[in-house]
């Protein structure tokens, strides 16, 4: 159930990056730990998207699976972005925000056929991803729904191993050399296939990894007759930290512009380029605030201690994922080194000897780029609570998921 249990308060903030002082005022009022969400931001990527393809016949579909709150789901709809599902209840969550059938995809992961039984019966997008359920979706269906083939291109790519899913060692998608096989089932059942999927991977930098996929794909259209899109997935990098690299979105949609109309002049077909961002669209526009609890001083190292942990922000330990860490209480303080940790009965260390301005008891320290996979990837590990999440938009904040309370740690126990 989604609270909205405080006021909407106007506020001079409308910068695309909020400032600490903003903030510290949230935080203020709402409590820590918070997640705060910032919607223009989300636009901005939005509309860099759009604009880097605008020669392009291409759709974008929201990666929900990086943030599902449902006043963000609708905030994405209502700028006219379409929405890409991992499980059914993404996509019944999908359909809660407004979304209609034909906005939703919904792309498989070794998933049971019941699954893939009740997401046909909302009549989304469908991209199926092994021989076992297409064969079982074909029998069903036969021609009747027009399904889309996640495929394994065998392309390593993306920012560690944990976040590549295209190279010949993934459990995602049919491989390549397993192509004769789809052609069989279509054969046997008459299913049609409209579309063809890769996902290679997440903070992909090279530019150059999504033409070599789509070339891959522009090569095995001949075999399909019936296709509509070439689905290229996600994994465009965003900026961590000053002077990090990011996918260069305005070369992307040039080059893959250029393929598309290449193979469209050659081939006399005309495929929509389909894509699916998630943490491209929402993780900068995310900020996770906490409050120091302790300082420890050792003869070596100085530990801060908030309250937080792994069970809120995971990514640090599950990825090593990098966050810029800001203490808006004292912006202007000398700089010290220090590692920050959590309050977790858990090695949950957010970074370490990082260079922050001193830290005092009691400040506020703000995580940048909370928007992606921070949440919801959240847990009540230790029987601590989730936080709450304001989201900010036009000037305005409420909140948008109270924090938990002790009746939520009981909810769905049988007592």
């Amino acid at each position: 159930m989604i609270a909205t249990t405080q006021p909407a308060r106007k506020e001079k903030q409308t910068d695309m990056e909020l400032s600490g002082e903003f903030l510290a005022n949230i935080a203020n009022q709402y409590g820590t730990p918070l997640y705060v969400y910032h919607a223009e931001k989300i636009k901005e990527q939005f509309k860099r998207l759009t604009s880097a393809f605008e020669g392009a016949d291409a759709t974008f579909f929201y990666a929900c699976k990086a943030l599902t709150n449902i006043n963000v789901l609708r905030y994405i709809r209502s700028i006219g972005c379409n929405i890409d599902c991992s499980s059914s209840n993404e996509v019944l969550l999908a359909l809660h925000a407004g979304f209609s059938p034909r906005q939703i995809l919904y792309t498989s992961n070794n998933i049971s056929f019941a699954e893939l039984e009740e997401v046909a019966s909302k009549g989304v997008n469908i991209n199926i991803d092994s021989i076992s359920n297409l064969g079982k979706f074909g029998k069903k269906f036969g021609a009747t729904y027009p399904v889309g083939v996640r495929l394994r291109p065998n392309i390593l790519a993306g920012g560690n191993l944990k976040i590549s899913t295209g190279h010949d060692a993934s459990k995602f998608g049919i491989p390549l050399e397993s192509i004769n096989e789809i052609h069989d089932v279509v054969k046997e059942t008459g299913v049609v296939i409209r579309g063809l999927h890769i996902h290679t991977g997440s903070d992909i930098k090279d530019v150059d990894v999504f033409v070599k996929g789509v070339e891959i794909l522009f090569n095995l259209t001949e075999q399909f007759p019936q296709l509509e899109f070439l689905d290229l997935g996600g994994g465009f990098k965003v900026s961590y930290k000053d002077g990090d690299h990011e996918t260069d979105i305005a070369e992307l949609g040039r080059r893959l512009t250029e393929s598309q109309k290449a193979f469209q002049q050659k081939s006399g077909r005309r495929l929509s380029l389909w894509f699916e961002p998630g943490k491209f669209l929402v993780s900068e526009a995310g900020y996770f605030i906490s409050s120091v609890n302790v300082i420890k001083e050792t003869s070596s190292v100085t530990f801060v201690g908030l309250n937080t942990g792994l069970n809120h922000l995971i990514r640090p330990m599950f990825y090593d994922a990098w966050h810029t860490i800001v203490n808006i209480s004292n912006p202007g303080g000398a700089t010290r080194r220090y590692t920050i940790t959590g309050n977790i009965c858990e090695t949950d260390t957010f970074a370490t000897n990082r260079e922050i301005n001193e830290i005092r008891e009691g400040d506020y320290l703000v995580f940048r780029n909370a928007g992606a996979y921070c949440f919801e990837m959240s847990s009540n590990y230790n029987s601590r609570y989730k936080p709450a999440e304001v989201l900010i938009e036009g000037g305005n904040h409420r909140m948008i998921r109270r924090a938990d309370k002790f009746d939520d740690l009981l909810r769905n126990q049988v007592l």
